[in-house]
């Protein structure tokens, strides 16, 4: 095995090992009672289906991931990349057509090895305890549009990608940047405006006692709302969530019906406040301009190793081709996911509490914010102990009550 193997080969079976470990210690962290601070609103069947929902979630993922190892594992050293590419080779198409081919195959190899799991996750465990409110047509579809939307985006993505390295020499990586660089802000733009409509239906927030407080808060803050939707959570779910997507005036600040149905009004006017802190504070152009950055590292990386024969080599590779470099590529970027995905987290916590900050500063009364985290873990059956590691490598919202505390320390703040 080369050495671009060895490398690949182990941080895969480190990235297993350490999100196994995450998840086990992650279910052992669970107290068996739940914490003081959420007496008030979890009673002992609530954190029952809790703990048990927290145990088959990591289950369910634990035993995903081993799955798609070993499947990555048996094709890679049963010579599956080398035996794909002879067999769209001998369809003797030019060497584009030839390279999306490839490409696409693999992808929907991928998403076919995880579709049971998303099955079983969605019909069985998320039924279990009545979260589920996708309907076996309704999953097909969105799976069908998924794939869709990946041939209508994707594939002229990938034929431009392939197309710089194939004929743009040493400026290759630059021109890819540029590109996934513009792709990515693309989709970021059209997303509230043509994607989020094809999955879910958003309607104006109608006139009536929340919109009216949403408008006294705006103008109390003198903080511009913008666009405010409902989303039809309910037809997929019963959990509750809000968010913001989107930039400028195409910025879209999305309330599941299902949490306008279980909140009080000032709950709903915290979390808005909470979401909109995120746009206010700047929160997702500076998440993009990380992630155009760290675009751009993986570009120039990719220029370096994409038609390197040692990498071809480690998959049994016979040949050099565009399609194979891009795609060992990113198996080798594993261990630099393994170093950046910690950090990318920490540094959306930060936001998060930031932007606690902000709703905590803005509201009447900060403690609507409390309240409504409290819900929102409590109907989503939230694990509200997670282990140190669990948060280090996954979580991008802190652990509930760290937040809380936060909250409260603003609310003293604020007072004093």
């Amino acid at each position: 095995m080369t050495l671009y193997g060895m490398i690949i080969l182990t941080a895969l079976l480190f990235s297993f090992v350490l999100e196994t470990s995450a998840g086990l210690l992650n279910i052992q962290a669970m107290r068996e009672h739940p914490p003081d601070e959420f007496a008030d609103v979890v009673d002992a069947t609530t954190w029952s289906q809790t703990r048990a929902y927290a145990k088959d979630r990591a289950t369910l993922e634990i035993t995903s991931g081993a799955f798609k190892l070993i499947t990555l594992l048996t094709w890679w050293f049963a010579g599956g990349f080398h035996w794909l590419d002879r067999f769209v080779g001998s369809w003797h198409l030019g060497d584009l057509a030839i390279g999306v081919i490839y490409i696409g195959l693999l992808l929907l190899i991928s998403k076919l090895v995880s579709l049971p799991f998303k099955i079983y996750g969605t019909f069985v465990v998320e039924a279990r305890y009545g979260f589920n409110n996708t309907t076996l047509l309704t999953f097909i579809t969105d799976k069908a549009k998924g794939v869709l939307l990946s041939l209508v985006l994707g594939g002229p993505f990938l034929i431009a990608l392939l197309y710089f390295f194939q004929y743009t020499g040493s400026l290759a990586w630059l021109y890819c940047w540029g590109l996934a660089s513009a792709f990515l802000l693309f989709i970021q733009y059209i997303a509230p405006i043509l994607l989020m409509p094809l999955f879910n239906r958003y309607t104006p927030l109608p006139d009536g006692t929340l919109r009216q407080a949403i408008q006294s808060y705006s103008q109390t803050n003198h903080i511009p709302i913008g666009n405010l939707f409902v989303m039809d959570g309910s037809r997929r779910t019963t959990k509750t969530n809000a968010f913001v997507t989107g930039f400028g005036r195409h910025r879209r600040i999305a309330l599941f019906d299902t949490m306008i149905e279980r909140h009080t009004v000032p709950e709903v006017v915290a979390v808005l406040a909470h979401e909109i802190g995120h746009a206010q504070l700047g929160h997702i152009p500076k998440m993009t301009t990380l992630a155009l950055i760290y675009l751009g590292v993986l570009c120039g990386l990719l220029s370096f190793s994409m038609q390197d024969p040692n990498l071809h080599h480690a998959f049994y590779m016979e040949r050099v081709t565009l399609h194979g470099g891009l795609t060992f590529f990113t198996l080798l970027a594993v261990p630099l996911d393994l170093l950046t995905g910690p950090i990318m987290k920490w540094i959306s916590r930060h936001y998060e509490y930031a932007a606690d900050r902000h709703a905590a500063t803005t509201l009447p009364d900060p403690m609507a914010l409390v309240s409504a985290l409290k819900k929102l873990a409590v109907n989503n059956l939230a694990n509200l102990t997670p282990h140190p590691l669990q948060v280090v490598i996954n979580h991008a919202h802190p652990p509930l009550l760290q937040r809380i505390e936060a909250i409260k320390q603003c609310k003293k703040g604020h007072n004093g």
